[in-house]
């Protein structure tokens, strides 16, 4: 039988994403510190949300209701990455990204935790945009769960595939 392991990856359910953004602009269309601020926020894409409004107070007000809404619904903030408010033309623009997948540098990051802190006879391999984590006993692989929680690697982790 195969050592037992699990993967740790860093991903969104864009189906709660999408909930969060059609609660935040329902909000912003009902709320009477809103109303003729042209304040929305929508989908510019795959991956990408923009929140415009027509100052730049009102413009981080719409960004914090958004962010309300993703921790509501489950979403880590670390997840969604957010410019400043930028003068297009009349009104104020912010544009952010939902950050999916473990990159490079970070995956080594979390191997080189997991290599320097975690259980002896515990190894991690990047494969892709996401780590397995294997090693002889299940109760090993809790604790590397454990330090990954307690670490900050600025992006939101997950641990999948756990046997």
């Amino acid at each position: 039988m195969a050592d037992p392991s699990f993967d740790v990856v860093s991903k969104v359910d864009r189906q709660e994403v999408d909930n969060a953004l059609n609660q935040a602009a329902k909000e912003l269309g009902s709320r009477f510190d809103f109303r003729g601020t042209g304040a929305q926020v929508a989908w510019a894409g795959e991956e990408a949300i923009t929140l415009q409004a027509e100052t730049e107070e009102r413009c981080k007000a719409a960004i914090e209701v958004f962010r309300e809404k993703l921790v509501k619904r489950g979403v880590s903030l670390k997840a969604f990455d957010v410019d400043e408010p930028v003068l297009s033309g009349k009104i104020y623009k912010a544009t952010g990204k939902l950050v999916q997948g473990i990159a490079a540098d970070k995956a080594k990051q979390i191997a080189k935790a997991i290599r320097d802190e975690g259980p002896k006879g515990v190894q991690a391999q990047i494969q892709g945009d996401q780590l397995r984590v294997s090693g002889k006993k299940k109760d090993h692989l809790q604790e590397v769960i454990a330090l990954l929680k307690d670490k900050d690697f600025g992006i939101a982790l997950q641990f999948t595939n756990y046997r």
